[in-house]
């Protein structure tokens, strides 16, 4: 028996083994552990770990059982695998390829229990470049990835006999693409989102044609249905029969062909089989693997093993909670019973000593200009605002804002409403008083506020835009004046406007000065055509504008307008930065301690560089192109980019996780170290903090409770999200984007020049959220004084009011210089 399938009996052995065990456990805790020094069984790993391994650095062939019943042979490095190896877990998935300090990264093999296979590129553990995926079932995909996704030019063939060759986006086809059925039928055209929508041409194997558009699989819109023996039908097609209307043309050869046919036929018989295959759900991807390694925690002979669960971009050391200083119970997963322990008081101190000596070496890598400290998590924040109850002082107006709404949402649309407006549909004077007495009339209801008259400005223009912007009449109606109060920020801005949420999140109010109106006015026009023509524009998306006049001696005038909130998501923003480009009153001023998750910081205040994925990041520096370019012709200026983070690595502790492994020592970078993959930076001798662990980011109810408790997400659960298309389809540029950001420390004696800080290489694993917010300010003659008059207090080039030319172009500059490629 060679060597090589003895260790594979013995591992086989031990699968059964563990996995009886795990059927016979009652365990409290389902984290890893740190092994006891005392365990007979922890000695020999000891021994096999620490007795003739090589160097620091060395890379040698190794194979080994890992204490949970593991199996991994292979190159070895630092007590890691390193080069080419081979990793069997107990679940039966297997890798085969080439590592990198413990993460899949270069071409390899993984393989599923359910005998699904992928075969192609990797990086960071995630499926990405190049590959093949051979589901379960029989479906093979062939073609780009990008972080476990189908992302890029594609061919899929389904088990049933269908293919699919084209685009993909998230997972999804999406762009141009052709499907053929194994009948011999087939489409080409444009998809989205894994639906036929768009223009496209059907070609049935009787010969017959239909070229037009689309909508959810099936002929929307303007189209034509053609015969072999040239009679065609052009005409608006649609299901439902009552809107379907068109015209048929007889071939000349024979006027009485298809005289009978109807175009409801389309849809009932001919392609009544004609469905997109769905796709295989994977049921755990390779970024979501752990490996149990083992690792000493001190250096010289007396070292003791701790074991490390390595789940690719981190290393969770030791248990997941904190440890009770007079006792603590722990489930060890890899042992083979399985049993609870128990742990004396000097155990556990002595292991949370350890556990702080790592925070601290892990958060300071060498060269680094940091504290030394790690980064924190902000503390939590009661929920924004104050809820508008009877007796507030805008409680009135809240009223009269809500049935503004209601009756301007539900007035009849136009029947057949179309994209293409025209000019007068933007004309200054088109707008709408509407009285609203107290006792209701003809229009209005009755309602218990003060008289009030509401205005619509530009009605059409903005109904249109919601259905651009795809909300629903119903739901943003109920979103502002459902049963919930709007809830008003405690303080106003620097303009001196006041803000309104709604209760779900999804809509800020705010009030705006007469000025700012007349310059969405007069840029509306070429506002309605830039979100037509670009679906990824980060600007502000307006869905209305409106005013409130109060009746009586003060005739007082509230302009409102609407807008998305860019922060309303189901994870927790741990981060949020207001960025123009400018240095000259650009910080917060407030403390590490005193922010919280509210907290709004500057220029000033920024210490990351944002890494997005190539294709992201190329198709975000176009996008703040297109949309520096729009704001400079309307003379815009004083604009901000709003960005939103949330941490998906954060210790129990609330401290943030670092992604990388530590890196070999070697070549330098310029915070110390240079790896040779793709010249990422990574920190040097950097280690992963303990107990890993990432808020759910739910928004919960408001007071104390926010505080503890609250349920966290692994980064394998976070990744478990991204699994359901429906979060695919939600990822767009600046929203629930993945990304890294690298930690930056700015220079002290140059920080007041310094705008952004030296990257250090010490990366961290986020979603991110951004837009251009503040786009209603021109370069008027106040601006134009505030500039007179700084200029000569401050160095021109430092202050933000300055020309909108010059102000794009400090923007951008600024911008990519804080964005990056994640290489």
């Amino acid at each position: 028996m060679s060597k090589e399938s003895g260790v594979l009996k013995a591992w086989e052995a031990t699968l059964r083994k563990t996995q009886a065990a795990k059927k016979r456990a009652n365990s409290f805790f389902s984290t890893t552990s740190i092994a006891h020094a005392e365990d007979e069984d922890d000695s020999d790993s000891d021994e096999n770990d620490n007795n003739g391994s090589p160097g620091t650095g060395e890379i040698y062939q190794s194979e080994r059982v890992l204490p949970n019943g593991d199996y991994y042979t292979g190159q070895w490095s630092d007590n890691f695998p390193h080069g080419q190896g081979k990793y069997l877990w107990t679940d039966g998935c297997m890798y085969v390829g080439e590592w990198f300090r413990a993460k899949n990264m270069g071409k390899g093999r993984f393989s599923w229990p359910s005998g699904a296979t992928y075969e192609g590129e990797f990086k960071s553990g995630y499926m990405d470049g190049i590959g093949t995926y051979t589901g379960s079932n029989g479906d093979t995909y062939k073609g780009q990835w990008i972080m476990n996704l189908k992302h890029g030019h594609g061919v899929k063939s389904y088990a049933n006999g269908d293919w699919y060759e084209g685009e993909w986006r998230r997972g999804l086809q999406e762009g141009t693409g052709r499907y053929q059925w194994k009948n011999g039928q087939h489409y080409i055209g444009e998809w989205k989102n894994g639906e036929i929508r768009g223009k496209g041409t059907f070609f049935w194997t009787n010969g017959n044609r239909y070229d037009g558009h689309w909508e959810d699989g099936l002929p929307k819109g303007n189209g034509t249905f053609n015969w072999p023996d040239g009679g065609f039908y052009v005409g608006n097609w649609s299901k439902d029969p009552s809107e379907q209307n068109g015209t048929y043309y007889p071939p000349g050869s024979s006027p009485e062909a298809n005289l009978e046919w109807d175009p409801q036929d389309v849809y009932n018989v001919d392609l009544s089989d004609c469905k997109i295959c769905p796709g295989e759900k994977v049921s755990i991807l390779p970024s979501q693997k752990k490996l149990a390694l083992w690792r000493s925690s001190k250096s010289g002979e007396g070292a003791k093993p701790r074991r490390m669960s390595v789940d690719n971009d981190r290393v969770s050391v030791g248990v997941e909670r904190p440890l009770d200083r007079t006792q603590a119970w722990e489930s060890d997963e890899s042992s083979d019973n399985n049993i609870p322990r128990r742990r004396n008081s000097l155990a556990s101190r002595d292991f949370e000593d350890d556990l702080v000596g790592l925070h601290i070496d892990d958060a300071n890598p060498r060269g680094s200009a940091s504290s030394g400290l790690p980064m924190k998590v902000p503390r939590r924040a009661k929920r924004q605002g104050e809820t508008i109850c009877k007796g507030h002082k805008n409680y009135d107006l809240m009223l009269n804002l809500q049935l503004g709404i209601r009756h301007s949402v539900g007035r009849p649309a136009p029947t057949h409403a179309s994209l293409d407006l025209k000019a007068s549909a933007f004309d200054p004077k088109e707008k709408v008083w509407t009285r609203f007495p107290p006792e209701g009339s003809k229009y209005t209801p009755p309602h218990q506020s003060c008289e009030f008259k509401w205005k619509d400005y530009c009605p059409l223009v903005f109904r249109t835009l919601r259905k651009l912007f795809k909300v629903d009449p119903a739901d943003y109606m109920i979103s502002i004046c459902g049963n919930d109060a709007l809830r008003e920020l405690s303080s106003p801005g620097k303009s001196g406007s006041f803000f309104y949420l709604t209760n779900d999140d999804r809509y800020m109010i705010k009030t705006i000065k007469k000025a700012e109106v007349k310059v969405l006015i007069r840029m509306l026009s070429a506002y309605y055509n830039h979100v037509r023509a670009f679906e990824n524009t980060l600007v502000t998306k307006f869905y209305g504008l409106h005013c409130v006049k109060l009746t009586g001696p003060t005739q007082k005038k509230v302009r409102f307008i609407i807008m998305g909130n860019l922060m309303c998501t189901e994870y927790s923003i741990h981060r949020r930065f207001d960025l123009k480009g400018s240095s000259l009153g650009r910080t917060s001023d407030k403390s590490e301690t005193e922010i919280d998750e509210t907290t709004i910081l500057k220029d000033l205040d920024l210490n990351f560089i944002f890494r997005l994925q190539k294709s992201w990041f190329q198709e975000f520096c176009r996008q703040i192109d297109r949309d520096c370019e729009f704001l400079e012709q309307e003379r815009i200026m004083d604009y901000s980019l709003l960005v939103g983070i949330h941490f998906r690595e954060t210790s129990a502790a609330g401290d943030l996780i670092p992604s990388g492994a530590p890196t070999p020592s070697g070549a330098r970078t310029p915070t110390g170290l240079w790896t040779p993959n793709s010249g990422a930076r990574t920190p040097s001798g950097a280690r992963t903090p303990t107990g890993v662990r990432t808020p759910t980011g739910a928004r919960t109810p408001t007071g104390d409770s926010l505080s503890e408790g609250l349920p966290r997400l692994s980064r394998a659960d976070t990744d478990q999200l991204f699994l359901d298309p429906s979060r695919w389809a939600s990822i767009k540029l600046g929203l629930n984007m993945p990304a890294r950001v690298e930690k930056t420390v700015r220079r002290t004696d140059h920080y007041e020049f310094q705008i952004s800080g030296e990257p250090t290489g010490e990366y961290y694993e986020v979603i991110m959220f951004f837009g251009i917010i503040d786009i209603l300010q021109d370069y008027d003659i106040s601006k134009k004084i505030e500039h007179a008059y700084k200029s000569i207090q401050y160095d021109p080039t430092s202050i933000s009011a300055v020309d909108p030319r010059q102000y794009s172009r400090r923007f951008r500059e600024f911008i990519f210089n804080i964005f990056a490629e994640d290489s």
